[in-house]
């Protein structure tokens, strides 16, 4: 399986450090959506569930996650744990993000607004469909 991930340009001194997001440059699509998980409790699995259209851009602007990636065919896992690299989650791939530290702030940018139709959230499902896909 394919993993992207997408390393932002870092500017800064001693002052401290910046990372700019512009979508078409940096972020291969348009941003219309922004969100962000913090406060994840210890032990906890998030996640769950694929998407029909929507990509996404995954960063850790704080702390660091684990994922859990499957395409229906492969899995493979990566774990996020800076702020200048982020994991492009394509269509047709089901996550789960687990081992949040306690400082964790997950940034997510999507390409499309919230439309829950767009989730698969049965694993057996997910599989029929992405192999019926790759027909």
């Amino acid at each position: 399986m394919k993993v992207t991930f997408v390393d932002f340009d870092r500017h800064g001194d001693e002052r401290g450090m910046l990372v700019a997001l512009e979508e078409q440059r940096n972020i291969p699509f348009t941003i219309r959506r922004v969100y962000y998980l913090f406060d994840t409790k210890p032990r906890v699995r998030r996640g769950y569930h694929a998407h029909r259209q929507l990509k996404q851009i995954m960063i850790a602007v704080s702390g660091s996650v684990r994922f859990h990636l499957d395409d229906g065919f492969e899995t493979t896992e990566v774990v996020l744990d800076n702020p200048y690299r982020g994991l492009l989650v394509e269509s047709m791939v089901w996550r789960e993000m687990s081992e949040f530290s306690s400082n964790c702030v997950l940034m997510v940018l999507a390409d499309q607004l919230y439309d829950p139709t767009d989730y698969i959230r049965d694993y057996q499902e997910f599989c029929t469909l992405a192999k019926r896909e790759r027909e």
